[in-house]
């Protein structure tokens, strides 16, 4: 082999690996952009069920509500839409634990207002729209819609709704601090409805193993609650009955205390 052809070959194979660097410098560019807007999504969806939270005992519960509605709209559109932007063209599952843990805070949030404005569960069809937009293509000439999406697995959207049950137990105290000693037992219906579709599953991955097992927990933590507001609910003033609930064994240490994300 000829000098000149074997240093044709090298300038070759250094041309390839200059263009394996500058993909894969790429990916780790939208990899780090993903992971901070997944950041965001989880700052911001705390904010709002955090907000939530103080619906409960509210003469201005809707007003709360609406202000929490605007602040997902919020996220979809500032965090949700740039996202589905780098996500456009790619493999959604290349990239999905750059964005997995808030998308999970986020379907949290949402479920949470879905539970607190209707009494329903948010189905994975009406998560998926909602993280679906029509933009203009900058490709075509003239300028054409196309739509873009944040792809959410079912894998995704189960473990977000397993997250849902710390909140619930959280503004079931909060409910009972205001006098509504209905919350906990609706809260509790609720979450034995959930754990039957958690339990029907099977055994589907550890991380879901061990949110359902968080779920049980729970559920019992509020059943034994429940069940002490129903013996001792008419010896104790309703003002007072907020500290009984969080007596309950394993319900303090489910207690989130709030946090002031505002600053």
């Amino acid at each position: 082999m000829l000098a000149e052809d074997v240093d044709q070959q090298k300038s070759h194979i250094s041309q390839c690996f200059q263009e394996y660097q500058k993909e894969l410098d790429c990916r780790h560019d939208k990899h780090e952009r993903l992971v901070k807007l997944s950041r965001d999504v989880t700052i911001e969806s705390k904010r709002a069920i955090f907000l939530m939270q103080r619906s409960s005992g509210s003469n201005k519960s809707d007003e709360v509500l609406d202000q929490a509605w605007q602040k997902i709209k919020g996220i979809q559109q500032q965090k949700f839409l740039p996202m589905a932007k780098e996500l456009h063209g790619e493999d959604p599952h290349q990239f999905l634990r750059a964005y997995s843990a808030g998308l999970q805070e986020y379907i949290e949030a949402v479920s949470f207002y879905h539970y607190l404005k209707s009494k329903t569960l948010v189905s994975l069809e009406q998560v998926q729209s909602d993280l679906t937009f029509t933009v203009q293509s900058d490709d075509t000439e003239p300028p054409q819609e196309k739509t873009i999406i944040v792809h959410v697995p079912p894998s995704e959207y189960m473990l977000g709704l397993a997250d849902l049950t710390g909140e619930l137990m959280r503004f079931a105290i909060n409910s009972v601090g205001s006098g509504n000693l209905d919350c906990p037992n609706d809260v509790c219906a609720y979450l034995r409805r959930m754990l039957g579709g958690f339990e029907s599953l099977g055994q589907v991955s550890r991380e879901m193993n061990r949110k359902v097992y968080t779920l049980r927990q729970s559920l019992q933590k509020v059943e034994a609650a429940c069940y002490t507001l129903q013996i001792r609910g008419s010896e104790i003033p309703k003002h007072m009955l907020k500290d009984v609930f969080r007596s309950v064994p394993g319900a303090e240490s489910s207690y989130m205390e709030e946090r002031d994300l505002d600053e």
